[in-house]
């Protein structure tokens, strides 16, 4: 197993931690914007949300509570220490092993300090799942499914068989997409906290990733 070197914490700080401060601020700034001058994106939103709601089926209640779940913190969490301790056993390469963990922290404390900051109420209508106790915007669960399989996703273009690669990448990008359909079915956030939920799990993953090939170019 390769040594993690200083210049890796360097290039973790500088090319990872740092733009991804700025990413918290433009995300907070759209949260922020959303309560204030964007306030009628706001209100239109709630036609999205009512008009999914008015739609429900018990089928598709079914069918997204168990994608909703593939999105939450602990699912998450016992995936990526699953797929990353694999990788970790098969490449003993470190810097691979941690580029989904660090996607999910980096989005993971981006989402708790958005939450709090703009604390935005949830949709007016009927939620079919428990209110977690953080706010509407950003969405956590889009947030994590999307840094995480999409992590996940650009991991796998460095697969050699190409039907077993895009299968793998397809795969990957579909698990988040049904996550955040089943945030605004099942009434838990508006439209655009799924959008910040996609941005902020899309880029920390994509930082983390840049890292890694950042990382594996000096060697």
């Amino acid at each position: 197993m390769d040594r993690v070197h200083r210049q890796d914490g360097v290039d973790l700080l500088t090319r990872t931690v740092a733009p991804g401060v700025a990413l918290g601020g433009l995300i907070i700034g759209i949260g922020l914007a959303l309560k204030g001058p964007l306030d009628g994106i706001s209100h239109s939103e709630e036609a999205v949300n009512r008009d999914l709601a008015a739609d429900r089926t018990g089928t598709w209640n079914t069918i997204t509570a168990v994608w909703s779940q593939i999105g939450n913190t602990a699912g998450v969490i016992a995936v990526c220490i699953v797929v990353s301790s694999l990788l970790l056993w098969r490449t003993r390469d470190l810097r691979l092993a941690l580029v989904a963990p660090i996607a999910i922290a980096m989005q993971g404390l981006i989402f708790l300090i958005t939450a709090k900051v703009v604390d935005r109420d949830r949709p007016q209508v009927e939620r079919l799942d428990p209110s977690p106790p953080t706010a509407s915007y950003p969405s956590g669960h889009t947030g994590a499914s999307t840094g995480l399989y999409v992590a996940l996703a650009l991991l796998a273009l460095g697969i050699e068989r190409p039907w077993l690669r895009w299968t793998t990448v397809i795969l990957c990008l579909l698990m988040p997409s049904m996550v955040a359909f089943s945030r605004l079915y099942r009434g838990m956030h508006h439209l655009t906290d799924v959008g910040a939920g996609v941005l902020n799990g899309t880029i920390c993953a994509l930082l983390a990733y840049g890292w890694y090939r950042t990382c594996t170019s000096r060697r």
